[in-house]
C-alpha cells in the first residue's frame, strides 16, 4: 500500500499480548483513516453504550494517510474512543511530531484494549515493541515524564503521555504530545488513565511509501503557492498565531465574556496576539512539515514554555472577565503539565465564578482561592486543582455540566452535549452555533468551522447574522472536515485550499482516483457512522441543541446587541441537507447510498 504502513498494533493491556495485524485495505479506502476508520473499528468493536472508563472501552490511537509523508502539514493523528466527558464518539486531533514518528515507525495506528493491573507505557522502536513498568512516572507532569522517557532513549524518540489529570479520571483530561500539543477534548486522556497506561514512547527510521513522488513534488509547490498567498495561512497566522483572532472576534461583538453573560470583552486588547507578539514571544513554532509556523513559543517569568492558543485565550481571558496574559500563559502551561483541555478548564471556571457570584458555591468550598471574573491570582492554582482533584477541583475535574448541575444550575453551563463551547458567540456567528448544536462530539468548532466564511469571508463571505443558506454550508464544512482529519492533514489548509486540493494530494500519495465529490462523499459517510455511534450509545436527537442562554437570552450589548441565535430557522435545512430525518435520525436511504446500511 501507498501511504497506508499495511499494518497496525493491538496492544491487550490486561494480558500484555502485544498483536501486529494487518490494516483492512477496504475498510480504509472507504472511511480514509484517521477519524473515519477509527471510527468504523469503533463501531465494529466496541458496544457504544459501554462505560467509557470501563476496561471494555476501547483506545485508538489513529494516523491517516497523509500522516508523516512530505505532504505539509501532514503530522497529525488522532485518539478515537468513546467520551466520557460527553457519551459520544469522541475523536481528538493533535499535531506536533508525536503522529509522523509512528508512521516512520511502521504502523498506522496502536489500539489499545483492556487495562493493565499496574501503570505501563509502550515502548515502540519499528519492530520492537514492548510494554514497560511506569510506577516511577505515575504521577508526574508531562514534561517530567517526557524528559524520564526520552533520557536514555534513541535520539528523536516522540513521547505521548497523560499528565495527573488523565491519571485521575478527570473527565476533560487530554492527552499530551511534544510536551505542549493536545489532542485535548472529550476527557481521551481520562480513558487513557482508567487503563493504567502513562505513555507511548515511539522512534521510527522507516519511510512512508508514496505512489507518485514527482507528482507529489509539483503539487507541494502548487499547494504551497496557495498557502503563501492567503492573508490568513500566509500572514495572519505567521505573524499572530491563532490569536490573530482575539481582536477580529471582539470588535465584532461575538467573543462570550463573563461565561457568555456578554460578548465584548473591554480587556480584549490585553490578551490579544498582537499583545502576545509584542511582549511575550520569544520565536514561532512548527509543526512537522508545517509552513504555517502558527504555534508561539513564549516567556514566562524565567522560563521559556510553550504559548497560549486563541481558545486558550479566551477560556482563560474573556470568558473569565480576565486580561492577565501572564496569568493566562501560566494557566496554560498549568494544563500542559496536568493534562487537562484548556477550553473546558477555562470555561469551567468561567461557571464556577458565576456559580459563586449568584450564591450557590459557598465561600468555605473555596480554600482560599479567589473566584472573581477578572482576578487572575488564583486562575493556575485552580488549573492545578482539577488536575490533582484537590477540593472543589474535585468536582470541576469533570467539567462545568456536571459541576453546574451539581448545584441545580445546569443552564450556567456553556455546552452541547457536555462539552464546552469554544470563543466564537452562536449569538453572533449564527452557521457556528448550527455547527456547535451538531457535532457529533459537543461543543466543537472544529467540526464545522463556519467561521471562516462568516467571519474571514473564505472562501467567500457570508452573513454573520444571517441564518440563511447556513444548513448548506455547515454540512459541506463538517464534511470536508471530516476528511482532512482522516487523511492527518491540519485543518488549517482549509482556509487556503479546497477538496479538489486535498484530491490531488490523496490521488499522489496513495494513487487513489478521489476528485472533490467523492473526498466530500467519504466526509458525509464519516459524519453518518459517527451520528450512528451516538445514536446507539443513547445521544437522543433533541441533544443537538445550545444552552437556553445562546436560544433566550439577547446579547446586551456590542456590535451584536439584540441578537438571540436563530437554530430552530437552521435546524430543519441542516437536516434536510443530510437527508436525515426531521427529528435528525440518517435515512435508510441516505445509509444506503453512502454504503452504511
Amino acid at each position: 500500500m501507498y501511504g497506508y504502513n499495511g499494518k497496525y498494533l493491538r496492544v491487550n493491556l490486561t494480558d500484555g499480548q502485544i498483536k501486529v495485524e494487518d490494516l483492512n485495505e477496504e475498510l480504509a479506502m472507504k472511511f480514509i483513516g484517521g477519524r473515519g476508520l477509527g471510527t468504523k473499528m469503533m463501531m465494529d468493536e466496541v458496544d457504544p453504550n459501554v462505560d467509557a472508563l470501563s476496561p471494555e472501552n476501547k483506545l485508538m490511537v489513529m494516523t491517516g494517510p497523509l500522516t508523516g509523508t512530505p505532504a505539509f502539514t501532514g503530522g497529525r493523528y488522532m485518539v478515537v474512543t468513546k467520551s466520557p466527558l460527553s457519551g459520544t464518539i469522541a475523536s481528538s486531533n493533535s499535531g506536533g511530531f508525536w503522529g509522523a514518528e509512528l508512521k516512520s515507525a511502521g504502523y498506522d495506528a496502536v489500539i489499545f484494549e483492556g487495562k493493565s493491573e499496574k501503570p505501563v507505557y509502550l515502548s515502540i522502536e519499528d519492530d520492537k515493541v514492548e510494554l514497560k513498568d511506569a510506577s516511577n512516572l505515575w504521577g508526574k507532569y508531562v514534561s517530567e515524564t517526557t524528559k524520564e522517557l526520552t533520557k536514555d532513549a534513541p535520539k528523536g524518540t516522540k513521547v505521548l503521555a497523560i499528565g495527573p489529570g488523565g491519571e485521575n479520571l478527570s473527565k476533560i483530561a487530554a492527552i499530551m504530545n511534544d510536551e505542549d500539543r493536545a489532542a485535548g477534548r472529550s476527557g481521551v486522556g481520562a480513558v487513557m488513565g482508567s487503563k493504567n497506561l502513562k505513555a507511548i514512547a515511539v522512534k521510527g527510521t522507516g519511510k512512508v511509501k508514496v505512489h507518485d513522488e514527482a507528482k507529489l513534488k509539483e503539487l507541494t509547490k502548487e499547494k504551497l503557492a496557495k498557502i503563501k498567498e492567503n492573508g490568513v495561512t500566509g500572514e495572519g497566522l505567521p505573524t499572530y498565531g491563532t490569536a490573530v483572532l482575539v481582536n477580529i472576534l471582539n470588535e465584532l461583538g461575538s467573543l462570550p465574556t463573563n461565561n457568555f453573560q456578554k460578548s465584548q470583552f473591554n480587556g480584549g486588547e490585553e490578551i490579544s496576539g498582537e499583545t502576545l507578539a509584542e511582549k511575550y514571544l520569544i520565536k514561532n513554532t512548527a509543526c512537522y512539515r508545517c509552513p504555517i509556523a502558527c504555534g508561539r513559543y513564549v516567556k514566562m517569568d524565567d522560563q521559556e514554555v510553550g504559548g497560549p492558543e486563541y481558545e486558550t485565550l479566551w477560556a482563560f481571558g474573556a470568558d473569565c472577565g480576565l486580561d492577565d496574559m501572564k496569568a493566562i500563559i501560566k494557566a496554560n502551561y498549568w494544563c500542559n503539565e496536568v493534562g487537562i483541555d484548556t477550553i473546558s478548564a477555562g470555561s469551567t471556571i468561567a461557571a464556577a465564578i458565576e456559580l459563586y457570584e449568584k450564591g450557590f458555591i459557598k465561600e468555605e468550598e473555596l480554600d482560599g482561592l479567589k473566584l472573581e471574573f477578572g482576578n487572575g491570582a488564583s486562575i493556575a492554582e485552580w488549573v492545578k486543582r482539577m488536575g490533582h482533584r484537590e477540593g472543589l477541583g474535585d468536582k470541576m475535574a469533570d467539567g462545568s455540566y456536571r459541576l453546574a448541575d451539581g448545584y441545580g444550575k445546569p443552564e450556567f453551563s456553556m455546552t452541547v452535549k457536555k462539552l464546552e463551547m469554544p470563543a466564537y458567540d452562536p449569538r453572533g456567528v449564527q452557521g457556528q452555533g448550527l455547527t456547535y448544536a451538531t457535532s457529533n462530539r459537543g461543543g466543537c468548532h472544529v467540526r464545522g468551522y463556519l467561521v471562516s466564511p462568516e467571519i474571514l469571508g473564505l472562501p467567500e463571505q457570508l452573513d454573520r447574522l444571517s441564518s440563511e443558506g447556513k444548513g448548506t454550508w455547515g454540512k459541506i464544512f463538517q464534511d470536508l472536515t471530516a476528511s482532512i482529519d482522516s487523511l492527518g492533514m491540519c485543518l488549517f489548509t482549509s482556509f487556503a485550499l479546497g477538496a479538489e486540493d486535498y484530491a490531488d494530494y490523496y490521488n499522489a500519495i496513495c494513487g487513489t482516483e478521489h476528485d472533490a465529490n467523492s473526498i466530500l462523499e467519504a466526509g458525509d459517510r464519516i459524519y453518518n457512522i459517527e451520528k450512528l455511534f451516538n445514536l446507539e450509545a443513547g445521544i437522543k436527537p433533541e441533544e443537538d441543541t445550545l444552552p437556553k442562554r445562546l436560544l433566550e437570552e439577547v446579547i446586551p450589548e456590542g456590535p451584536s446587541k439584540g441578537n438571540v441565535s436563530k437554530l430552530s430557522e437552521m435546524l430543519p435545512k441542516y437536516y434536510a441537507e443530510r437527508g436525515w430525518t426531521k427529528e435528525g435520525i440518517p435515512t435508510d436511504e441516505k445509509l444506503k447510498a453512502l454504503g452504511l446500511k
